[in-house]
């Protein structure tokens, strides 16, 4: 491949990450409103979040600048786990997981629980919360002071995730889902839920 050619899809990569704000983190850092609506379009049907701000400040402006640049769209609730939580949030391309592996926020104080139909980050230990987010199905206060801080409630739809496909419960590999995204979940997991598409509703 000559030498010219390698260049220039080298720069033409460049000028496409910088306008594209899924690759960008640091630009997505808008203020929320202090309470906003999100649909979340599944294949099971349409699922309505209810966000305050007051709940979790951090992690309801993190969420609504995710949704904004369209992050959630074609996304897998890849661990479903009957009882306790449906989770979703690995991007289905591997490079814009990437983009985001870093982009982690500060814990919340929190004021609500982890009680179902509640919605938090998914974390890995202090101010690690970056784009993962789960529902619960059950009373899961357990989580409370573990650093998963509710921002968010299923005002509406409820019985669209509980209908969200469980046959794999936790078997789907998060390392393989970062590393090969949706190719690895469609091919070895190909009953799983997705959602479609992700907005704002106004």
């Amino acid at each position: 491949m000559p030498k010219r050619f390698i260049l220039l899809s080298f720069f033409a990569a460049i000028i496409w990450a910088g306008d594209n704000p899924l690759m960008n983190p640091e630009a997505a850092n808008e203020t929320a409103p202090e309470t906003y609506k999100v649909e979340l379009m599944t294949t099971k049907g349409p699922v309505i979040l209810e966000i305050n701000r007051s709940w979790s400040p951090l992690g309801a402006d993190r969420f609504y600048n995710l949704v904004k640049v369209g992050y959630y769209d074609n996304v897998a609730f890849f661990r479903m786990v009957d009882g306790f939580v449906a989770q979703f949030g690995i991007h289905g391309d591997p490079a814009v997981t990437a983009a985001w592996k870093k982009a982690k926020i500060k814990d919340d104080p929190g004021s609500k629980s982890n009680k179902r139909g509640f919605v938090s980050f998914a974390t890995s230990g202090p101010h690690t919360r970056t784009t993962q987010l789960f529902i619960n199905f059950g009373n899961n206060s357990n989580l409370d002071s573990m650093g998963f801080t509710p921002f968010a409630q299923v005002v509406e739809g409820m019985d669209v995730v509980d209908s969200l496909y469980s046959g794999y419960q936790q078997k789907p590999n998060q390392g393989m889902i970062t590393k090969e995204g949706n190719a690895y979940l469609k091919s070895k997991f190909p009953s799983l839920d997705y959602i479609t598409t992700a907005t704002i509703k106004e």
